[in-house]
């Protein structure tokens, strides 16, 4: 098949949906398939609006020789390459691994809202540039033959404010890797590197953090982002994995170190909260107290040890080439109901 694949970013740009669609695009190929990958590049430059229309005249030709279209946001690409899809009636999937509304409002009012509760109680507070992604978001679902969530966490969530049916909601969990060689740490370093963004709590995580050095001066903090191959040569170094954003998802940080034996500090406010819960040490984001016990309780050796132990009786297993499968396996569900 004709496979067309669409992102905002791309190798080398870094981010999670960048890494999906380099993998994505490989394991695809491997079975055969001829696939495309388009992001902005130069569009990103572009205003609002004269950007997704760049782009939405950009993807026409690829769309018209793709058999199957994989859509990995809802807005930036999703909406021009939905428009695409639509007008030359080609298959369509969205894959949503986050919520692009609720990071802006956060981001803009500086509220510490969590993902969970936000379409309840903010949403009559949203700006006029945020009810017309709200509604664009909507149009965007409305239009995709299906939509692919990795935890049914926020396809509940997503359910209501934007009125889907359950008839085209999939379930395609992260990528969750085979152990990798690891190495012991050489000082008690929590690594914490994501985006600068409001979401994801480092100030609280900084406060929180400073309050356990009082403690234990031992203990150091690395927010550094990096290039992931480099990355994941810190984690293999590192002592333990802490995240502690207002709502992740599904955060790749979490699977590497699953991956490499490191114990890590998650937010509650995860979908994967079930997946992992026999293995992490979960903290209430808004609770700078309790983050700071947990890290001290996991600073102490015996603690360490234990959550290491956990770790290795992890043993969930869900590889680039399974997720290939099941997006194709929904392309097939599709072309059955033409």
């Amino acid at each position: 098949m004709k496979i067309l694949i669409t992102t905002g970013i791309y190798p080398p740009q870094i981010g999670g949906p960048s890494q999906y669609a380099k993998n994505l695009r490989e394991n695809l190929e491997k079975k055969g398939h001829k696939v495309n990958v388009k992001t902005y590049k130069l569009g990103n430059f572009l205003p609002t609006g004269l950007r997704h229309l760049y782009f939405f005249l950009k993807v026409i030709p690829s769309v018209v020789r793709s058999d199957f279209c994989i859509i990995l946001d809802t807005l930036s690409v999703g909406f021009p390459t939905i428009l695409a899809c639509k007008f030359f009636r080609k298959q369509s999937v969205v894959r949503i691994g986050g919520d692009f509304l609720w990071e802006q409002y956060v981001e803009r009012t500086g509220k510490k809202i969590l993902l969970r509760k936000f379409y309840n109680k903010e949403i009559a507070d949203l700006s006029l540039k945020e009810k017309i992604i709200l509604k664009l978001t909507r149009w965007t679902v409305k239009n995709s033959k299906a939509l692919v969530f990795n935890t049914k966490w926020q396809a509940e969530i997503w359910k209501t404010p934007y009125r889907m049916a359950n008839s085209n909601i999939f379930i395609i969990e992260n990528f969750y890797g085979s152990k990798l060689p690891s190495r012991s740490f050489q000082k008690k370093n929590f690594v914490g590197g994501v985006r600068n963004l409001k979401w994801k709590n480092l100030d609280t995580l900084k406060k929180s953090f400073s309050e356990a050095q009082k403690k234990n001066n031992e203990l150091v903090l690395d927010l550094e982002n990096l290039p992931y191959e480099n990355f994941l040569e810190k984690l293999r170094n590192c002592y333990a994995v802490i995240l502690v954003s207002l709502g992740d998802v599904s955060p790749n940080l979490i699977s590497d170190a699953l991956s490499l034996g490191k114990p890590f500090i998650l937010s509650k406010e995860t979908g994967i909260y079930e997946r992992v819960l026999d293995v992490g040490i979960f903290v209430d984001p808004r609770n700078e107290k309790e983050i700071t016990e947990k890290i001290l309780f996991l600073s102490d050796q015996e603690n360490y040890e234990n959550q290491k132990r956990k770790l290795e009786s992890f043993s969930f297993y869900h590889s680039w080439e399974e997720i290939s499968d099941e997006f194709l396996d929904i392309f097939k569900k599709l072309s059955v109901k033409i």
